[in-house]
């Protein structure tokens, strides 16, 4: 579990395995063991991966119930509405390609102004998208 939530606040943060590795002095095959939990987190690399990511030790044990930036944590924000279910149907797909692209539309759906994306959400405007079907012997 301290290894997953290693892997979700460092690509929360925007860090490489690479990057976290050279800033804790490991290689970042270690990093991928931490994370995988194959190796254990000895508690003084424990303590220097925590201050690199700027978070607590106890972050990455339990997230902290009190504290104002939790509003921002990835954690919290798996708590969003339809989080979960986007996440879920993502673990189902398994190409790369496909997982990068989907990670990219959402980044940039994300990214789109108020305006342009008022209109593009609304179902309405999704169905008429869509190409009707022509009935055979119309």
């Amino acid at each position: 579990m301290v290894g997953a939530r290693i892997r979700i606040f460092r690509t929360h943060r925007g860090m490489s395995q690479s990057d976290l590795a050279a800033r804790i002095g490991v290689a970042f095959q270690q990093v991928q063991k931490y994370e995988k939990g194959i190796n254990r987190v000895g508690a003084s690399r424990l303590s220097r991966i925590a201050a690199v990511l700027e978070i607590s030790i106890g972050d990455l044990f339990e997230p902290s119930r009190n504290k104002r930036s939790d509003a921002k944590s990835p954690f919290r924000l798996l708590a969003e509405r339809d989080a979960l279910r986007v996440l879920t149907a993502f673990s189902r797909t398994r190409d790369p390609r496909v997982r990068r692209a989907i990670a990219l539309l959402v980044e940039t759906i994300a990214d789109l102004r108020p305006a342009a994306r008022s209109a593009a959400a609304r179902p309405a405007a999704v169905k008429r998208m869509v190409p009707r079907q022509s009935k055979a012997g119309s």
